[in-house]
């Protein structure tokens, strides 16, 4: 995360870089994409400021087999809406659901839809759930294609963490994944990605989504 690290501290203000959660955006043979949460800390004029974002960090393997870092892509949220949705605040609000700088201002910035904020109310009645991405952050097309990603239209969230437990973490039972997964589908969600493949339609599985469970808007 060094990369990281390196964008987001500025020389001349000393800033803590607190890493949320470091997810595959897209992987291929020679190319993957990794976004990394993360909440700033720095002091200024005595006061603490926190804040933070999301970068999609791009890396590329050589020949070689190594991988570097070829650009690093941090979220633009927009600004935030001076009136917003009872249902935007109820999820800022929520203490059930824990949500990263970036997808805390995609909320503040009115383009979330719906779909994805009352599925994350419901879903916050059953599970305590920690979010990776929601919006910006996230790469505009699903990796290695031209098909438009859910995530920028405010169409989709993805989820690092379930009752504490990471979503990758081999100790996380599989019960918890998959009973979360079909309940994002019993909620609306016709595109639900996770690490198990299940049965129906709305379910897929791949090496992308081995480290967090995706959910998928059409409105």
């Amino acid at each position: 995360m060094a990369a990281v690290v390196k964008l987001l501290q500025p020389t001349e203000i000393p800033a803590a870089i607190d890493v949320i959660d470091a997810q595959y955006g897209g992987i291929l043979a020679d190319s993957a994409s990794v976004l990394v949460p993360c909440r700033v800390y720095s002091i200024r004029a005595n006061r603490l400021i926190s804040g933070g974002t999301t970068v999609d960090v791009r890396l590329s393997r050589s020949t070689q087999g190594t991988w570097r870092v070829t650009a690093t892509h941090p979220a633009q949220p927009g600004a935030p809406m001076t009136d917003l949705s009872a249902t935007a605040r109820q999820v800022l609000a929520s203490e059930q659901i824990s949500l990263p700088p970036a997808s805390a201002a995609d909320i503040r910035s009115g383009q979330v839809h719906d779909s994805v904020l009352t599925t994350m109310l419901e879903l916050a009645k059953t599970y305590r759930i920690g979010i990776s991405v929601i919006r910006s952050g996230h790469p505009i097309d699903v990796f290695g294609t031209d098909r438009p990603s859910d995530h920028p239209r405010g169409r989709a969230f993805d989820t690092w963490q379930l009752n504490g437990r990471p979503v990758v973490s081999p100790s996380t039972p599989r019960s918890l994944v998959t009973s979360y997964m079909r309940a994002a589908e019993s909620l609306g969600s016709y595109n639900v990605g996770g690490p198990y493949q299940l049965s129906g339609t709305a379910f897929f599985s791949d090496n992308t989504h081995h480290d967090h469970v995706h959910a998928g808007f059409r409105s």
